[in-house]
């Protein structure tokens, strides 16, 4: 069942929210997610809550934020990651095996698996992808397990791992090797892939918009007291253009434009019609975000549509990139500032244009996040405050 306008999407997720709670045990998660019970493919229930307060964890953000608003900006300029002077040959090889297996993962993730739908086509292994899989199933688990056995090692502090760590030592029978695995995963996949491609989804807008990044630009050096500084991840609350300018870039591309499947637990009525159990639903949140009748102009890119004051505010059932309900993201105040501190990095360090008068293709591609069909390409030149920080680093 997919559903596309707001009042099914309020009667699922919202009235009926309890009875869509569950996620279709989808043979990718079998294999990837350990047997479907990561935060966010296990059923509905107790493991689901618990990993869910896990989830909602914070550990100190602010060096782990720099770091990744680094490799987003190196990412976005060369093509980059783990970008470093102090790196090493090991480290350069795990960025590669790091990158692939992302890459390779989402692949997979974002193609249907005709299995999923017809059970028997499973006993065949229809198309190879069954062992293809469990071979990527294999290489995912053994990435995630050197972290863990790396951070045993060294005793590595102040991260979710380590933290995790902690309550496996007090609760060992719960919090096994395969439960913090999971969670290594949901985070990954749900806060890299998808927080790059928003970011060049907003600086593509922008380019276009140019009187829009302007805006950007004066509201961060005004608001930022001290003008030589850059910013931090505790500015971003303080930026209310910025944020309007990310709300609209998750209207126009939702980074999952069917948002994560939902599975009916018992029947329930939808639209009046009666919705047997076990009926996978997908909510359709780019035709709901686009609806002429719910947004004007709902084609362009307006950030002005969300700033404080207008007449047109944000209701639950009209705006849903990051889902609604009891399982809907749990992450959206980390992605906010994560996207909100690297998208707010590139504008204040960096004078951007086109390459030409002509505006950027805006096209979108095939994938689960919606990337776009051409990579972004800009003209970039330092600002001042960005080469008075690199000179006055050691």
């Amino acid at each position: 069942m997919v559903i596309s306008s707001p009042s099914a999407v309020e009667e699922c997720l919202a009235k009926n929210d309890i009875v869509f709670a569950n996620r279709p045990p989808f043979t990718l998660s079998k294999y990837v997610g350990y047997d479907n019970s990561t935060l966010s493919t296990s059923f509905y229930g107790d493991h689901w809550r618990n990993l869910r307060r896990i989830g909602m964890l914070e550990v100190e953000l602010k060096p782990l934020l720099m770091e990744l608003t680094f490799n987003m900006i190196i990412r976005m300029i060369a093509g980059k990651r783990y970008y470093s002077e102090e790196t090493t040959g090991k480290e350069k090889e795990e960025a590669k095996q790091f990158k692939e297996t992302i890459e390779e993962t989402f692949e997979y993730a974002g193609a249907s698996y005709l299995g999923d739908f017809l059970p028997i086509l499973q006993w065949i292994d229809y198309g190879g992808f069954l062992k293809r899989a469990e071979r990527l199933g294999k290489r995912t688990d053994s990435l995630w397990q050197s972290f863990i056995d790396e951070h045993r090692k060294k005793e590595i502090k102040n991260t979710m791992i380590s933290h995790l760590l902690s309550l496996q030592e007090s609760e060992p029978e719960y919090y096994t090797d395969e439960v913090i695995k999971g969670l290594i995963l949901d985070i990954v996949f749900g806060g890299t892939e998808s927080t790059a491609v928003t970011i060049e989804w907003a600086m593509s807008n922008l380019l276009n918009h140019p009187e829009a990044l302007e805006k950007a630009k004066k509201e961060l050096d005004t608001k930022i007291d001290d003008k030589e500084s850059l910013m931090d991840e505790t500015v971003v609350s303080n930026l209310p253009y910025l944020q309007s300018i990310i709300t609209e870039t998750l209207r126009l591309h939702p980074p999952g434009p069917l948002l994560i499947p939902h599975l009916s637990s018992q029947e329930c009525n939808v639209g009046g019609y009666s919705v047997e159990p076990n009926t996978m639903l997908l909510v359709n949140a780019w035709a709901v975000h686009r609806n002429p009748k719910l947004w004007d102009d709902a084609a362009k890119f307006k950030p002005e549509r969300f700033e404080s004051g207008t007449n047109q505010g944000i209701e639950a059932n009209k705006l849903l990139p990051f889902g609604l309900g009891r399982r809907s993201c749990p992450g959206i105040g980390l992605a906010n500032r994560v996207v909100g501190f690297g998208l707010g990095s590139l504008i204040q360090c960096f004078e951007w244009r086109r390459l030409s008068d002509q505006e950027i293709d805006m096209s979108e591609g095939i994938g689960l996040t919606m990337p776009k069909a051409q990579p972004l390409v800009a003209m970039c030149k330092a600002r001042d405050i960005m080469t008075k920080a690199l000179s006055s680093s050691p």
